[in-house]
């Protein structure tokens, strides 16, 4: 008890009640700290389970997520208690949200950081007036409509709040690092993995993260651990290292192989010459085909759609065969999982979103007319999310599955 109590020490002098999570008043958190250190497993995932909900709603974060962090960092590193890997994965998941959103590039910190310092600094009626303007310039009544409610739900406080509670949540993360980047020697692999997804997401602390990353790969015999710090040092690193990550494509692991190719994917975008070969597109191409096992946390384990965004990488020199390779990805997917897929297909068909939509289906390309073909083969189970119907509005096609089944001469269903 001596170490769960160290790991929960000033819990309590702090005024839970003053601070905010998603539901109120965070006062019910304390007890929920507690029961992550309990030894009854169902009292910890019911702890878990609620943590998320309050302090990382949908991807939210809240003044009470920065003041979880260190008992989250304490318990994490604490060997008496188990699952502590997911007490990890929580604490990557206050720092960043959603980890799609920062993919295939990694975060934009310093751009994150200047954005929240001219927000600071702006006036909300120029806000405001910005709104107004961006729905004056919609191009159908539809569009109109979507933009007159983000206008009326805009708050210049909340949303200064809400950003300012996100940085914060990182920078408490970020301040752990030093203590939980020791965990990359732990026992158990699980715990190894989550601490180097963890260090993926800091740009800032590289200098340090990356010497330790790269001694983690001496003597590591763990695929799912292999491909997670290979994934963490392409998304932290620079031209130096591409003859070692270069190294790993030939591995037997396929799981290894992708994410040696993902980490040069990324370096090559960054500018880093030799990275971008036809091994690292191969490996990618075989992933939208079959993605390989064991899962990693990158992506929410969906190395298919990491592969997809991946592949937009190399459009400059592949960009047929990555856009052939993604369709074929497309065909195999439904429900979310379409999502991120159909964003890099559109993407390598048609580069970035056309405003002013698309020529008659009988002027497009071959491999243009494939994507629009698929994408209307999908079922309701992917048409039906309102987010896939957004992204396919967003190059100007018909965000409807019949409509898009009848612009590509497809017959009623």
């Amino acid at each position: 008890m001596t170490e769960i109590n160290t790991s929960l020490a000033g819990l309590d002098a702090i005024d839970w009640a003053e601070l905010e999570h998603a539901y109120g008043p965070a006062d019910d958190v304390p007890g929920q700290l507690r029961a992550l250190c309990a030894e009854d497993v169902e009292a910890r995932r019911t702890a878990l389970h609620a943590l998320y909900g309050n302090i990382f709603h949908q991807g939210s974060r809240f003044p009470a997520s920065a003041a979880a962090v260190p008992f989250l960092a304490r318990m994490a590193a604490d060997v008496s208690l188990p699952d502590r890997h997911e007490y990890l994965e929580l604490l990557a998941a206050l720092a960043i949200g959603y980890d799609e959103a920062h993919l295939p590039l990694g975060p934009d910190i310093a751009g994150w950081r200047r954005e929240l310092a001219e927000f600071r600094c702006r006036q909300p009626q120029d806000i405001r007036a910005e709104f107004d303007a961006w729905v004056e310039a919609a191009t159908d009544e539809g569009e109109r409509r979507v933009r007159e409610m983000r206008r009326a739900t805009f708050d210049h406080e909340a949303q200064l709040a809400a950003a300012e509670a996100e940085l914060g949540a990182y920078d408490a993360v970020r301040g752990r690092l030093p203590a939980l980047s020791a965990l990359l020697g732990d026992g158990d692999p699980t715990v190894r993995a989550a601490t180097a997804y963890l260090l993926a997401w800091f740009p800032e602390e590289a200098a340090d993260s990356l010497p330790r990353l790269l001694g983690a790969l001496d003597g590591e015999v763990e695929p799912a651990v292999v491909a997670t710090v290979l994934v963490a040092v392409g998304l932290l690193g620079d031209a130096p290292l591409v003859e070692r990550l270069a190294s790993f494509l030939t591995a037997g692991e396929p799981l290894v192989r992708w994410a040696a190719a993902t980490a040069l994917a990324r370096l090559g975008a960054t500018g880093a010459e030799g990275a971008v070969s036809a091994e690292v597109f191969a490996e990618l191409a075989a992933v939208e085909a079959e993605p390989p096992g064991p899962r990693v946390l990158f992506h929410e384990g969906d190395l298919r759609g990491y592969a997809a965004t991946s592949l937009t990488l190399l459009a400059v020199r592949f960009r047929k065969e990555a856009l052939d390779a993604v369709t074929d990805g497309l065909s195999a997917t439904s429900g979310p999982g379409s999502f991120p897929i159909a964003g890099a297909a559109l993407r390598l068909a048609f580069g970035e979103p056309i405003a002013d939509g698309l020529p008659e289906f009988g002027e497009l390309a071959e491999q243009q007319q494939r994507l629009i073909r698929t994408l209307g083969s999908l079922g309701t189970e992917t048409w039906r999310w309102v987010n896939f119907c957004a992204i396919v509005r967003g190059w100007g096609l018909p965000h409807q599955r019949e409509a898009m089944r009848a612009y590509a001469g497809m017959p009623e269903e």
